[in-house]
């Protein structure tokens, strides 16, 4: 049987540090499921398709990958996809205490496991919200989300 993981968020945009712990989960999974979720409570800066088509062409080159739209709690996206596993990534403290708690509903409502990557040192102060930021501003983006996003 395979090990198979979703990897959900709203990825606006997706940043060098999710790119990470993809990579580093596929050390651990045999597929990944890179779930784009539909927030209702964030205003988009990046249309879900553009996120979507450009997350994809980050990973053309990775069969164990995919890349899907959802719009339905994570855990039951989870197991729409076969999944076992909710992959995550955390920088800090805080991340930790919500994961924690969103680890525990998920497993109590699904019976989906999380597993939790610690982002890398110098990946930690990079966010989605920050690249959104510096880019309304007009700032260069380029050193925080993968090269096919530049």
């Amino acid at each position: 049987m395979s090990k198979k993981a979703i990897f959900p968020g709203s990825f606006d945009p997706f940043t060098i540090g999710h790119y990470d712990i993809v990579k580093r989960g596929l050390e651990l999974f045999d597929e990944i499921i890179i779930g784009i979720g539909r927030n209702r409570t964030k205003n988009e800066t990046f249309p879900i398709r553009e996120r979507e088509e450009a997350i994809r062409k980050i990973f053309a080159d990775e069969p164990r990958v995919q890349v899907v739209i959802y719009d339905c709690l994570t855990v039951d996206f989870a197991k729409e996809q076969g999944a076992s596993f909710i992959l995550r990534g955390i920088r800090c403290v805080e991340d930790f205490e919500y994961e924690r708690n969103m680890a525990e509903a998920n497993k109590q409502l699904g019976g989906v496991e999380t597993i939790i990557l610690y982002t890398r040192p110098e990946y930690a102060h990079i966010s989605s919200t920050l690249v959104r930021d510096l880019y309304a501003y007009g700032k260069n983006v380029s050193e925080f989300v993968p090269n096919t996003l530049r």
